[in-house]
């Protein structure tokens, strides 16, 4: 898939065949629903946990510190 071609895409010059929307949401670890809709569903929620899974345990605290902040920043502002 080439720049161009996401160019067209996203300009909707051209539409992306079901297989390849499939391959962009694997590649950004992400579920097609959330390229479709921006809706974040469990399998979102699962590929998250699975990139967690990845890191250490200071580094999962460390996440964790982050979304913690995101968190009270996000409540603060409304």
């Amino acid at each position: 898939m080439t720049t161009q071609f996401v160019s067209y895409a996203e300009s909707d010059k051209r539409a992306i065949r079901p297989e390849n929307l499939m391959k962009i949401a694997s590649a950004l670890g992400v579920s097609t629903d959330y390229i479709l809709t921006g809706d974040i569903i469990d399998k979102d929620k699962l590929l998250l946990s699975d990139k967690l899974d990845k890191l250490t345990a200071g580094e999962v605290r460390i996440v964790e510190s982050i979304i913690d902040e995101c968190i009270a920043l996000y409540h603060r502002e409304s």
